[in-house]
């Protein structure tokens, strides 16, 4: 045998490219035209092959290095030709590159122990051999959710660099997928399954993200100028990790649309007007969740919870209200909101969220909701995504009001204009749905008297 060093052959236009992947090692047999490292550049990734068979017996590259066209990647034995063909026929029984003789032995062994327990009615189908040597050696499947054997290179996953980098930007570890391609390659769509499944309630409540991401960046920020360091607060903390899981669980889409509420604004004044000594305050909350219960009414899909592959559909109507107090976002829960007029509800939010503000509220009148508004018509915006209060499958974000010319039909005219966006789980409520539920709060919005009907 003769000792040859490897190179970087003719990879185009690039000057220098970077070395993301050893797919070898020290030891390792292997075939002509076998994938040796996988190389980036800004434009593409590709792997780089070998051109002669034999056995790896010193690396030259390492992750991370600059190689250009000539530069040795690593020194190799070549193998005779009778060696390199009787090694070429034997790859199909090979079970992983850079196995040994004995695992190689060992693993014919079991073959041959598990025909001959095949019953004899069972014909073995012939095992065909391949003209030549396959680039790589299919790789033992590990079981789901288990990494492979081994942490040398050798042992990398087997995937295009396509994949890999599909892989990277989703933060999937490909030592965690089984592939499904040829000689157990994989694919873009085991990638997609890997993560479907790693995201899937069932997965998450159990506690298993399955995604390996990079770590928070540890910074000191006190390098780069002054810092305060202030604790999170109760509320904060656990509002944090709630809104956390229901964003990650459930699939947000969110429908905007506009309300003209300048006749209903006109009747809350009078109203206010007319009770100025007597009588709560009414809000535009109170008029939105009694259009809102309506709207549930007609659409209860928007009034239901997913459990398992049941929708639970709710005959009450318990609305939960975002309610900003000096220690963080809580929600009130207003219970029975379809007995209740407007008077009744103006009231009655007015009481929840004083105590929220307190820090009163006790964790009953936190439960137990079935739909939920987030407002910020007193600060400002023009629409955002509020995010879903499991279990419900749904949320209305209010933004503020304004006036904007409006066609009537004959001419503009000033109108005020109330955004709303509706968040919805589209595993229960689709596109069509939710326009349509949008568009019926709309019209309940313009004019009132329809709560009636």
């Amino acid at each position: 045998m003769s000792s040859i060093e490897i190179k970087v052959p003719d990879i185009g236009d690039f000057s220098e490219v970077e070395v993301i992947e050893v797919l070898v090692a020290e030891g390792d047999t292997i075939t002509k035209e076998q994938s040796l490292i996988t190389v980036e550049s800004d434009k593409a990734s590709m792997e780089i092959p070998s051109s002669a068979a034999g056995v790896v017996r010193s690396l030259k590259a390492k992750v991370g290095d600059k190689v250009k066209e000539g530069s040795v990647i690593l020194s190799l034995e070549a193998a005779e030709d009778g060696v390199s063909a009787q090694s070429a026929a034997g790859t199909a029984s090979v079970p992983a590159v850079g196995k040994t003789a004995e695992v190689a032995s060992a693993g014919a062994a079991a073959v041959a122990e598990t025909t001959a327990a095949a019953p004899a009615a069972v014909a073995t189908p012939p095992i065909s051999t391949p003209a030549s040597p396959p680039v790589v050696a299919p790789r033992e499947s590990p079981a789901p959710g288990q990494p492979r054997a081994g942490g040398t290179p050798g042992n990398l996953p087997y995937a295009s660099p396509s994949v890999r980098k599909y892989a990277r930007e989703l933060g999937v570890d490909l030592s965690l997928v089984t592939g499904t391609g040829a000689k157990q390659r994989i694919t873009h769509e085991d990638v997609r399954a890997f993560v479907k499944q790693a995201v899937s309630p069932d997965r998450l409540a159990a506690g298993g993200a399955g995604l390996s991401v990079l770590e928070w960046p540890k910074v000191d920020f006190a390098k780069f100028g002054p810092v305060e360091t202030r604790p999170l607060s109760r509320i904060k903390k656990i509002s944090g990790a709630n809104l956390h899981r229901n964003w990650v669980m459930i699939p947000h889409v969110t429908n905007n649309d506009v309300a003209d509420v300048t006749d209903l604004e006109a009747l809350r004044a009078q109203l206010n007007k007319e009770n100025q000594k007597s009588g709560p305050k009414v809000t535009m909350l109170a008029f939105l969740i009694r259009a809102v219960v309506a709207s549930l009414k007609k659409f209860p899909e928007l009034n239901a919870s997913l459990d398992g592959d049941n929708l639970v559909f709710k005959r009450y109507y318990h609305i939960g209200f975002a309610a900003d107090t000096p220690n963080g976002l809580v929600v009130p829960v207003l219970r029975d909101a379809d007995a209740k007029g407007v008077m009744e509800i103006a009231a009655e939010t007015a009481d929840l969220a004083r105590q929220a503000r307190e820090g009163k509220l006790s964790p009953s009148q936190m439960q137990g909701g079935c739909f939920s508004i987030s407002s910020l018509g007193g600060i400002g915006g023009t629409s955002f995504t509020p995010i879903i209060n499991a279990p419900e499958v749904a949320i209305l974000g209010v933004s503020r009001a304004a006036i904007a010319p409006v066609w009537n039909g004959q001419a503009f005219a000033p109108r005020l204009m109330l955004p709303l966006s509706l968040s919805y789980d589209h595993r229960v409520i689709d596109g069509a749905l939710a326009a349509r539920f949008n568009a019926y709060l709309v019209s309940l919005l313009a004019d009132f008297r329809r709560i009636a009907l």
